[in-house]
């Protein structure tokens, strides 16, 4: 039984990427759905499709994975923050700034899943869900 599926989901694009796919099937929830928008918005990935499963019982992502011209992934780290056993909470002021603003949080608000970039314009803090880079 998988108890963090967002960590085992971001694992699974980190593979994929080193593997070289350009697309990966992930298990679906509502929060997994979301940061992955953000990230499909923010420009990390090429597409999100909710799909189901081959047998048709299971809702699956189907992620588009993103490289530059010369074969790099676009998203160089990925790393989970909050986590089940130890949730890390920031407030508007707090947000964390990925390597000076060139990467993104993915933060979980009263407002919705949304990049740090909107929590700042929306003045709002919230869990910090991940970091990309």
């Amino acid at each position: 039984m998988i108890t963090d599926l967002l960590a085992d989901i971001l694992t699974q694009l980190r593979n994929a990427q080193k593997a070289g796919h350009k697309s990966v099937k992930v298990r679906s929830s509502k929060l997994a759905a979301e940061v992955m928008g953000v990230l499909k918005g923010e420009g990390y990935l090429s597409y999100c499709e909710r799909k189901l499963d081959p047998s048709g019982k299971f809702p699956v992502l189907e992620l588009g994975l993103k490289y530059y011209s010369n074969g790099e992934p676009v998203i160089g780290q990925l790393k989970r923050v909050s986590r089940p056993g130890r949730r890390v909470y920031a407030g508007v002021d707090e947000l964390p700034k990925v390597a000076r603003g060139l990467g993104t949080s993915v933060i979980s608000t009263s407002q919705g899943v949304m990049s740090d970039r909107e929590a700042r314009r929306r003045k709002v803090g919230g869990e910090v869900l991940a970091l990309v880079l």
